[in-house]
């Protein structure tokens, strides 16, 4: 595995991070996870944003905030846009990554720490074993740690912004020309238009994320519920850990970047929670796929070509999709995005802009998946609704935003 000297020495420099991680630092040594996934976009070139591609990317996103402002009512969420490299764009997504993993990750390590060092153990045998216990559960964290730092490392060479997944990874607008590079590889549409269009797509992300009080707390909320249930099977680990040699770089890298051997299992809690958070996932895809669509009509010519672009990607999960997957547990993809896009443009046909928007304003009167499969009886149902009740009661929508 090892065909040179420096691969032998950064599996040592990765096991060294390992026993040196300090105690009481959580479950992932996160200083070590954003190496790894540092030296994974390096490796492959990252160079830092010039400034003319930086003006581009500002330039682009303040003019696809303007023309988002005819297609929705929610206010603007740009404030201050920036143009990142996948370096920055890791170090400023991290806090949310860290937010998203470590549910799962204490889980993964106390689970691994209990099966590789105490269990069938007496409790004498058990307290006499504590420092081993602790340097298991410090392997556990490093495995977790690896594994999330590559995983990090594959998405910041896949996304061309800081919403590419459906979740706000970062309360900042920004772009990545190195991803839009990537993105526009096979493309026959101008730089310029590929440019603006994925700039209305963050832009419109960031509306959303913004002035919608409880959706944040929503999405966050829903995949760190999903990881609380989480449950893992660590026969495969239990058998490979047991045979390790330490002082086998070789051994100890291959266990580590062993994914499989981390695989969570779902049970059907997790599975519900999944498909709850789907939905919503496809609600916010199909309103920011409606929007942008509204907001570049007439003014983006190759608008059409880039939105069916971008369903494929979103629709069979690219490589940054499928690799989400190994942060959290979950394999985060919108399954059903014409059917929410369809239902979007039938409220908003019925009612309005206005009307449409409205729905957001509290999580009550967002459409389910059952809503989905007959977005025309939702549409005709909603009229029904009274909205100004909800909104005379906000104590109860920020209760409910809090419970995600």
């Amino acid at each position: 595995m090892f065909g040179n000297p420096e691969q032998m020495a950064q599996a040592m420099r990765q096991f060294a991070d390992m026993l040196s991680a300090p105690q009481g630092s959580g479950p992932v040594n996160w200083d070590m996870a954003k190496n790894i996934a540092r030296h994974a976009v390096v490796a492959e070139g990252d160079p830092s944003v010039m400034e003319g591609e930086r003006r581009q990317i500002v330039d682009a996103l303040s003019l696809a905030d303007l023309w988002l402002n005819e297609a929705t009512t929610l206010p603007s969420g740009v404030s201050n846009p920036r143009a990142w490299s996948r370096s920055e764009w890791i170090e400023n997504t991290v806090p949310i990554w860290r937010k998203l993993c470590e549910p799962i990750a204490e889980r993964m390590v106390e689970t691994m720490g209990g099966a590789l060092g105490g269990s069938g153990l007496p409790p004498e045998a058990q307290q006499m074993a504590g420092p081993l216990m602790g340097m298991l559960k410090q392997m556990g964290g490093m495995m977790v740690g690896q594994q999330i730092g590559q995983a990090i490392g594959s998405l910041a060479r896949e996304v061309v912004g800081t919403t590419d997944i459906g979740l706000p990874l970062s309360d900042t607008a920004a772009l990545l020309p190195g991803g839009i590079s990537s993105f526009s590889e096979g493309l026959e549409v101008p730089a310029d238009e590929i440019r603006l269009y994925l700039a209305l797509r963050e832009a419109a992300h960031h509306r959303l994320f913004q002035h919608v009080p409880w959706l944040r707390s929503h999405l966050l909320g829903a995949v760190e519920e999903y990881a609380k249930g989480i449950t893992v099977d660590t026969s495969a680990l239990e058998e490979q850990i047991r045979g390790l040699d330490i002082n086998n770089p070789e051994a100890i890298q291959e266990a580590l970047s062993g994914g499989n051997l981390l695989k969570p299992e779902e049970t059907e809690r997790q599975k519900a929670a999944l498909a709850r958070l789907e939905t919503m996932l496809a609600l916010v895809e199909g309103w920011v796929a409606t929007v942008v669509d509204r907001a570049a009509e007439g003014k983006l010519p190759s608008a059409v070509a880039l939105a069916e672009t971008v369903r494929r990607r979103r629709a069979t999960g690219g490589p940054a999709e499928l690799t989400f997957g190994t942060l959290v547990g979950l394999e985060l993809r919108p399954r059903r995005l014409r059917e929410a896009a369809a239902l979007w443009r039938a409220l908003e046909a019925e009612r309005g802009v206005d009307g449409r928007d409205a729905l957001w304003g509290h999580p009550d009167l967002m459409p389910t998946a059952e809503d989905l499969d007959d977005p025309d009886a939702f549409v005709r149902g909603e009229a029904a609704w009274d909205i100004s009740q909800l909104e005379a009661k906000p104590d109860d929508g920020e209760n409910e935003g809090d419970k995600g």
